[in-house]
């Protein structure tokens, strides 16, 4: 597994604990998801140094639903597990490649991570993260044909 930092690794569990957050408070998945990876709140966790980073995920939380203009309740709801799981590769795969959240979140949304879920989350984070970029080179590669 890569090499990250104590905080770096916090900040993994604390986009975890958002997304689980999300789905205790009945939002949509998908449209949290969405909502989240292209949000000003993801941009901050992507700098190298934001206050928002040790803000913690209520805190988090309320910032997005206010950017968002109320988050929607209600809908498609993965699994706690799933939306965990979710969060904590999402950052995990920005300190991987150092991609921001919005180039993560068109290679791989929500319902990819909802369906990789199963196989993918047994395996260590790197693994996941180059598995789920080759099932979008390959869709891409279908794309061109």
């Amino acid at each position: 597994m890569a090499d990250l930092s104590f905080e770096k690794r916090q900040l993994c569990d604390i986009q975890g604990r958002l997304f689980e957050l999300a789905f205790k408070n009945g939002y949509d998945s998908p449209e949290f998801i969405k909502a989240f990876m292209n949000s000003r709140a993801a941009v901050s966790l992507d700098d190298t140094y934001d206050r928002l980073q040790w803000a913690g995920e209520e805190y988090i939380l309320e910032e997005l639903d206010e950017e968002t203009g109320g988050l929607k309740k209600a809908g498609i709801l993965y699994p706690m597990e799933v939306m965990y799981w979710t969060g904590y590769t999402y950052r995990f795969w920005h300190y991987y490649t150092n991609e921001s959240s919005q180039e993560i979140y068109k290679t791989a949304g929500g319902r990819i991570m909802n369906e990789c879920f199963p196989g993918f989350h047994t395996l260590d984070v790197e693994m996941a993260v180059d598995n789920l970029k080759e099932i979008y080179r390959q869709n891409c590669s279908k794309d061109s044909f």
